[in-house]
C-alpha cells in the first residue's frame, strides 16, 4: 500500500487545492464588485493553474504583473510564456526567500492573507500549495506633502502631516535621526482593521509614563478607529471634562521636537493629526514659532497669548458684573456712554450677552462648515451685517458689540483649536456666575476651574505642571522661555552591553 501523507489543516489554514481556495474567496468576497481574481496558467504545457486576487480600487493597476517578473528571474530569458518554470521551482524559490525584482511575502493563514488583500496586495494562490504569494500593490493616491491649514506660522518649517502613516514616519525620522526613536505598531479591532502606531524617544521618555499610555492603549483592540480622535477618547484620563488632555498637531517639527521632549506621539493610518501625549495646560499655548523667534519677541509673544486667553474666558462676565453690580469702578464719561447706549435694550447685560455670544459662536461655525471661498466671505460681512443690525434694532448695544468681538479675535489666537473650543464652554457659565453674584461670582468660577486644573491629569501627570507641582527644570519654557541652550534635552546613552 502506497504511503499516504494525512495533513490536518484548521479553519484559517489555506487550502493546497486551488478550487477549495477559490470557493472560500467567492464566499467571503461575494458583492465586491471590485475584486478581481485573474486565472492564469504557466509551466510545462500551460497545465499548471493559479489565480491572483486584488482589490482593483486600492492598487496600482500599472504593477500586477509581479508573478511574470519573479518567473523571469527563474529563467535565463527575458521574456517569455513562462512554460520553464514548474511549480516546484516557484515553491523552493519562494520558501527559500529568492532575490526577486519584486519582494513578496509568503501567508498560510486566511486570517492574514484577508489583511493583506484589503491593505492593497495582489495575493497569489497557486495549486497544490498551501500558501499564498503576497505582493504590495497599494497605489492610492495620497495628499501632497504642504503646509498644515491649521497651524501656520511665518517662520520655520512649511512641512505638514499627511494621511499615509508610513510616510508621517518617515519624515519625522528624518527630523530626529536616531536608533533610540521608536515606534511600535498594531492593528485595531473591529470592521475597520485600522493600522495604528506610536513613537517616543527611548531614554528620555518617561518610563512609568509609557508604561501608563501602553496599558491603556491596550483597551483600544477591538474597536473602530478611523481617526486620532477616537484614540483620545478612550485613553485619556477625564473625558468629561472641557480641557483637552492631549496635543494634537499635523507639523512634522512639532512631532519630532515632541519626541525630544520626552512625549509620546501617536499616528493613525488615514488620519493627519499627531496625537501627543500628555498633553499640559502650559503646552496648549505653546506654538512651534516660539523657538523660531528671538527670545524677547517670543516671550512677548507668549504673554499675548496668556492675555488673550484670560479675556476670551471672561470679558463678557466682567462687563455683566461691572455693568450690573459694580458701575462704581467704571470712569464716570465711560459710565455715561454706557448708559447711554444701552437706552432702549429690552434685555439685561446678561441675556444682552448670552444672546450676542452665542450668534457669534454660530457665526464662526458656519464660516467653518462652508466651502472656503464661501466661508471667509461669511464669517466678514456677516459679522458686520448682524453687529450693525442689531445696534440699529436695539437689540444689542453698541459696547456689547465690542465686548463679543474682543472675546472672538482672543480665541482666536489660541494655537490649539481644542483649548479654544474649551473657552467658548466656560464663557456661558462665567456669565451665569456674574449675572448671580457679580465679581463675587466671577471669582468663585475661577476657583471652580482653579480646582478642576489642579485636580486633573493626563496619563497621571498633574495637568498644571510644572506649576503643581512645583518644577524648576521645566518651567524655563513655561511663562517665559529661555535661550535655546538651556531648553535643548539630548537622549541619554544606551547602556552599554
Amino acid at each position: 500500500m502506497p504511503f499516504t501523507e494525512v495533513t490536518t489543516i484548521t479553519t484559517d489554514h489555506l487550502f493546497k487545492q486551488l478550487i477549495h481556495n477559490l470557493l472560500r474567496l467567492q464566499d467571503t468576497y461575494r458583492h465586491c464588485s471590485d475584486l478581481d481574481m485573474v486565472q492564469w496558467q504557466y509551466g510545462p504545457g500551460m497545465k499548471n493553474s493559479a489565480v491572483s486576487v486584488y482589490f482593483k480600487s486600492i492598487i496600482n493597476n500599472k504593477k500586477i504583473n509581479y508573478m511574470k517578473r519573479s518567473m523571469q528571474d527563474l529563467t535565463e530569458h527575458i521574456i517569455g510564456p513562462g512554460t520553464e518554470v514548474t511549480p516546484e521551482m516557484l515553491i523552493k524559490f519562494f520558501d527559500s526567500h529568492g532575490a526577486s525584482a519584486e519582494s513578496a511575502t509568503l501567508e498560510s493563514a486566511w486570517s492574514l492573507i484577508d489583511q493583506r488583500i484589503l491593505a492593497g496586495y495582489v495575493v497569489i494562490f497557486l495549486d497544490g500549495w498551501d500558501k499564498a504569494i503576497c505582493y504590495e500593490a497599494n497605489g492610492l493616491e495620497t495628499r501632497q506633502v504642504m503646509e498644515p491649514e491649521t497651524e501656520p506660522v511665518v517662520q520655520g518649517p512649511r512641512e505638514g502631516t499627511v494621511e499615509n502613516m508610513q510616510k508621517n514616519i518617515g519624515m519625522i525620522r528624518m527630523r530626529v535621526r536616531s536608533t533610540a526613536v521608536k515606534f511600535e505598531a498594531f492593528q485595531a479591532g473591529g470592521y475597520s482593521n485600522t493600522a495604528v502606531s506610536y513613537g517616543y524617544l527611548e531614554g528620555v521618555v518617561d518610563t512609568a509614563v509609557l508604561e501608563e499610555f501602553k496599558s491603556r492603549i491596550r483597551t483600544v483592540n477591538p474597536g473602530e478607529i478611523l481617526d486620532t480622535s477616537y484614540i483620545e477618547e478612550l485613553i485619556e484620563d477625564s473625558p468629561y471634562s472641557p480641557f483637552p488632555q492631549f496635543r494634537y498637531t499635523e507639523r512634522t517639527d512639532v512631532a519630532a521636537a515632541a519626541l525630544l521632549n520626552g512625549k509620546i506621539i501617536l499616528l493613525v493610518e488615514g488620519s493627519c493629526s499627531v496625537l501627543i501625549c500628555p498633553g499640559l495646560f502650559f503646552e496648549l499655548l505653546q506654538s512651534s514659532e516660539d523657538y523660531y523667534q528671538r527670545v524677547l519677541v517670543s516671550n512677548f509673544i507668549r504673554w499675548l497669548r496668556f492675555i488673550a486667553l484670560l479675556i476670551a474666558i471672561s470679558l463678557p462676565s466682567l462687563y455683566i458684573a461691572i455693568s450690573t453690580f459694580h458701575t462704581e469702578l467704571i470712569p464716570t464719561v465711560l459710565l455715561l456712554a454706557i448708559i447711554d447706549s444701552r437706552e432702549g435694550i429690552p434685555f439685561g447685560a446678561f441675556f444682552e450677552a448670552v444672546i450676542m455670544v452665542f450668534f457669534f459662536e454660530l457665526l464662526k461655525e458656519a464660516g467653518i462648515r462652508l466651502p472656503k471661498p464661501v466661508g471667509s466671505a461669511v464669517s466678514i460681512v456677516g459679522a458686520l451685517v448682524i453687529g450693525e443690525a442689531s445696534i440699529n434694532a436695539g437689540i444689542a448695544s453698541p459696547i456689547m458689540v465690542v465686548v463679543v468681538a474682543l472675546t472672538g479675535i482672543a480665541s482666536f489666537a489660541m494655537p490649539q483649536y481644542n483649548l479654544s473650543i474649551a473657552l467658548r464652554l466656560l464663557q456661558f457659565p462665567l456669565m451665569a456666575l456674574a449675572a448671580l453674584l457679580g465679581g463675587f461670582g466671577i471669582l468663585l468660577g475661577y476657583l471652580f476651574i482653579w480646582l478642576h486644573l489642579v485636580t486633573l491629569t493626563s496619563l497621571n501627570v498633574p495637568y498644571l505642571t510644572p506649576i503643581a507641582p512645583w518644577n524648576s527644570r521645566q518651567f524655563r519654557d513655561t511663562l517665559i522661555r529661555k535661550k535655546l541652550p538651556a531648553l535643548i534635552r539630548r537622549p541619554k546613552p544606551p547602556p552599554s552591553t
